[in-house]
């Protein structure tokens, strides 16, 4: 038999937890069940807008079989390298199920216990279709139809109470991966989960420096570290680059507490995959959207220094935007919007039928024009004064007059240019774009 993709989801919960600690428990078990690793584990974000996620909603999933050919160091654990191999040879059929099942009580005891915590493993020869990955990260999707699917194809599937956890399981193994980014995860020692986290912030600074593949290390306006969570789970900080040498590279020079052990993981982080054109008539709640239009009517500054403004798009649907103060960039980027402006915006609508912005593109200014001006006189080259409203102008040495027509209007820069505009970094979302546009 061929090598299987093990896939797994629902295995944290907010007081704890991490899904991405359970794949290196796996890691540990099939060393001693004599299965290998296969190319680079996955972690893969799901929609964002989901209202049943944990934290970042992600799912995990590895291939595993006879390993052949080259191999590289993807990790340590237990102070022994967890090596990747380019190829796989089959697996006999009593290593392939004695590895599914010690894979599923491996994940049952790393999982929490706690409500609502309901942990799917999904064991599967062939690689899944990519319609399961783009339902995931751009839909919501119903549990149900996800497990015919995956009974079609011939895939087992291990649940303990809930099997929502199958949505996500199965996107991770049909991910496509095109578009890739990759992060390195450090975990702490099980004895310091629940303390205070030890990593020096001007090493991370400064091997984000060195290495420019690594992005969303720090935000340089709000001072914050972005390398570490602030929950409590095993995660002691995370390096994410553009290319897998980045953080492989940078895990040797940040200073921290000691490292239990690490593991470098190919994710869709970065990559813009929730967003897709929409039209705003077509927006339902819990999905994400690119929309095009032009605004409406003058922004508006809300309590808190959250702006809202509303733009109609090409058929003619009006959407509701806001853009949130955190996001520090975009509310200074929509309140300087006017009416008869060009915009793309991109985000996640919630119930209330608003578009909560992670980006704003200007394609055009309107025209803008500085307060009316009274005339200059050409005689004496003073500017006149003004005589009232509607009443025109007068030079006050030479008596000379004006209509109120005679003001000059100037125009005026916008002070924002047409270009593209991202949240500081600490506000930036697992899965929001890194280039230019989504």
């Amino acid at each position: 038999m061929g090598p299987i993709w093990i896939g797994i989801d629902d295995t944290d919960s907010p007081h704890g937890g991490c899904t991405t600690w359970v794949l290196t428990e796996l890691l540990d078990e099939a060393g001693s069940c004599g299965v290998d690793l296969i190319g680079e584990p996955r972690l893969v974000r799901l929609n964002p807008n989901i209202p049943w996620k944990t934290r970042g909603n992600a799912a995990l999933a590895a291939r595993f079989g006879a390993g052949r050919g080259r191999r590289r160091q993807v990790g340590e654990l237990a102070g022994r390298p967890v090596w990747s191999y380019e190829r796989a040879g089959p697996l006999s059929p009593d290593v392939r199920d004695r590895w599914s099942e010690r894979a599923w009580e491996r994940v049952l005891r790393s999982s929490r216990d706690d409500p609502g915590t309901d942990p799917v493993l999904i064991v599967t020869e062939r690689t899944l279709p990519a319609e399961l990955y783009w339902n995931a990260v751009r839909d919501v999707v119903e549990p149900s139809t996800v497990l015919e699917r995956l009974r079609r194809e011939g895939a087992t599937v291990r649940t303990r109470g809930d099997p929502r956890g199958a949505v996500g399981a199965a996107a991770a193994v049909a991910w496509p991966g095109v578009r890739r980014t990759w992060e390195l995860i450090a975990y702490r020692e099980p004895e310091r989960v629940g303390r205070k986290r030890e990593v020096d912030a001007s090493s991370v600074r400064a091997a984000s420096r060195r290495h420019p593949d690594l992005f969303l290390c720090d935000d340089p306006r709000t001072r914050r570290l972005l390398v570490a969570p602030h929950t409590p789970c095993p995660i002691l900080f995370g390096l994410r680059g553009t290319r897998p040498q980045a953080p492989l590279a940078a895990r040797r020079e940040v200073r921290s507490e000691p490292v239990d052990r690490w593991l470098l993981f190919r994710t869709n982080q970065g990559t813009g995959d929730h967003l897709v054109p929409r039209a705003a008539s077509a927006l339902t709640e819990f999905l994400s959207a690119i929309v095009t239009g032009s605004v409406r009517e003058l922004p508006r500054v809300d309590r808190g220094g959250h702006v809202q403004f509303t733009i109609i798009d090409r058929d003619g649907g009006p959407l509701r935007c806001v853009a949130f103060e955190p996001t520090k960039t975009l509310p200074r980027v929509a309140r300087s919007l006017r009416p008869g402006d060009d915009v793309r915006v991109w985000g996640s609508h919630g119930r209330d039928r608003t578009l909560r912005l992670e980006g704003i593109e200007i394609l055009r200014t309107a025209g803008r024009h500085e307060p009316p001006r009274p005339p200059r006189c050409s005689t004496c080259r003073i500017a006149a004064s003004s005589l009232g409203q509607g009443r025109g102008y007068r030079c006050a040495r030479c008596r000379r007059r004006w209509p109120p027509e005679a003001a000059v209007a100037r125009p005026r820069a916008p002070e924002f240019s047409r270009g593209v505009y991202h949240p500081t970094p600490s506000a930036r979302r697992h899965l929001a774009p890194l280039g230019p546009e989504p």
